[in-house]
């Protein structure tokens, strides 16, 4: 079959510029996400959190995205992506200004919601966008520009938190605000961008309009084929997909393979280590300083390793990708497991001395001299010594000074894990969910398989906390390792190669599947 690649010359440059601006909702919703790891100790002391709700405080954004999943696809059909898009700029800018400024508790958690339903939007319509204004052979590539985006965004806020943290009074708030910058350049800057041309004829029937975007994008060749191909697939048609169809038979591996990559990028732990990435290293002995800079590591990590699946996506397939990136996820959440349960913690004068509490300093003494091996046997010892909020202050801020643990082992497991997800679960789910579903039901599906991404992602970022300090880190990392080993299996199984083929062209091989 002659597909459009093979019969026209693409206007690469000015397809790119269009991908790239879209894309920027992916830099405001990493931004967004890797933000708050810097702001956890401030919003904890400043709001009188609980480890409920720092849990809370944090993921309640991925339950404001839940929202913006459910409700971005329908608006996005009926008008259009670029509106919807532009509404997300918005609430991106809204949300950041006043988290910024929030002096209670529910005032912050209504502002972090409001931005996840900016999050909701941006990560659902920013991919479908670019897939359907993108030429088959550059799809993947342009589609990952989101993800791409998105590291970046994560990045940049470690690396602004990191210049941050040490500014007199509460640095939270500037470390918050700051977004509110590029949220304002992208809802300018969508103005630019043009309407999704398979958009225009699908739903307001404007052949004229899309054909002078398609020959802007490829010239008349391009555009001719390109139209031609929305209008066959319209005609097989008959009516707006609803929620029942997405469980109709012939959607059946479509769904299955949705859904389930959908489950896997999220409970394997990947926003937990965003989340809480300087959380993570100080319980591996780090200063606040010096936690702050491997987040950095992990951002800039993140930030290669995604260019390096964009490169591969459209030459080594969707599914070589994820095979790689999972089993290389599994191997390095089990070395960040090994070296947290080959931990020990020791208390001498010299470690008690940095507890700058005296009243839980002369509750330890007696512990002077001793020595435990793993968290449970510490934390069994320290309770009994301590107050409830004594000993919840203990597990957050206190068990860094007895650590005794390889540390460079921790980084390097934690960097494995980024960049083998950087070349796979992250880009690889939402180039995937961009190509798979037919025009029919594309809206729908794509939010309610986002909300199930995120409800997921919520469950993982709310528990976290709770993991890290009662269960501890041994186990958390080996769960996620468990969880890794499934997805490898997962992949193997039910996901099928969607490289190099039209969209008309994926519906027709999986539903036919």
């Amino acid at each position: 079959m002659e597909t459009t690649d093979d019969v026209i010359k693409m206007n690469k440059s000015y397809t790119v510029l269009i991908s790239l601006i879209v894309a920027l909702g992916g830099f405001l919703l990493g931004f967004d996400s890797a933000v708050i790891s810097g702001a956890v100790k401030g919003i904890t002391v400043y709001f009188e959190m609980t480890e409920w709700m720092l849990g809370f405080s944090v993921g309640c954004v991925i339950f404001g995205a839940m929202a913006g999943n459910l409700m971005a696809g329908p608006l996005a059909d009926k008008f259009g992506r670029k509106k919807v898009l532009i509404v997300v700029a918005a609430l991106f800018t809204i949300s950041a200004t006043w988290s910024a400024l929030a002096t209670g508790y529910i005032e912050f958690i209504t502002a972090r919601i409001i931005g996840g339903i900016g999050i909701g939007g941006a990560i659902l319509i920013a991919p479908v966008y670019i897939a359907e204004i993108a030429p088959p052979k550059l799809r993947g590539s342009l589609v990952s520009f989101n993800q791409l985006n998105i590291v970046i965004g994560i990045s940049v806020a470690y690396f602004s938190n990191y210049f941050l943290v040490n500014l007199e009074g509460e640095s939270w708030r500037w470390m918050l605000g700051v977004e509110a910058i590029p949220a304002l350049i992208y809802f300018l800057a969508l103005f630019t961008v043009p309407r999704s041309p398979r958009w225009l004829i699908q739903k307001l029937n404007k052949v004229q309009l899309a054909r002078k975007i398609l020959q802007k994008i490829g010239g008349e060749e391009y555009a001719e084929i390109t139209i031609s191909e929305i209008q066959r697939g319209i005609a097989k048609k008959e009516k707006k997909g609803t929620l029942s169809d997405l469980f109709q038979n012939k959607y059946t591996t479509i769904m299955i393979i949705a859904f389930g990559i959908a489950f896997f990028q999220q409970i394997t732990g990947i926003n937990a280590i965003f989340y809480y990435a300087p959380t993570i290293f100080e319980q591996a002995g780090g200063t606040t300083d010096s936690s702050f800079l491997q987040a950095i590591v992990v951002g800039l990590t993140n930030l290669v390793f995604t260019l390096v699946a964009i490169w591969l996506i459209d030459k080594l397939g969707r599914k070589p990708l994820l095979l790689i990136g999972t089993t290389c996820m599994t191997i390095a959440l089990v070395m960040a497991a090994v070296a947290f349960n080959n931990a020990s913690y020791s208390f001498s004068g010299e470690t008690l001395g940095k507890i700058d509490d005296q009243e839980m300093r002369m509750a330890l003494s007696d512990l002077d001299g001793r020595s435990f091996e793993g968290q449970a046997a510490l934390f069994k010892e320290v309770e009994s010594k301590l107050t409830a909020n004594q000993f919840l202050d203990f597990k957050r801020n206190r068990i860094t000074n007895f650590i005794r643990i390889n540390a460079t082992l921790v980084l390097v497991a934690i960097l494995l894990y980024v960049a083998s997800f950087a070349i796979s679960l992250g880009p690889v789910m939402w180039t995937l969910i961009s190509e798979i579903f037919p025009s029919k039901i594309k809206g729908i599906a794509i939010s309610v398989v986002g909300f199930f991404n995120s409800l997921i992602s919520f469950s993982v970022t709310q528990v976290f906390p709770w993991e890290l300090s009662n269960l501890g880190p041994t186990i958390t990392f080996g769960i996620y390792a468990l969880l890794s080993l499934c997805a490898i299996l997962f992949v193997y199984k039910y996901v099928v190669e969607t490289k190099g083929k039209t969209l008309e062209e994926v519906e027709e091989l999986l539903i036919r599947k």
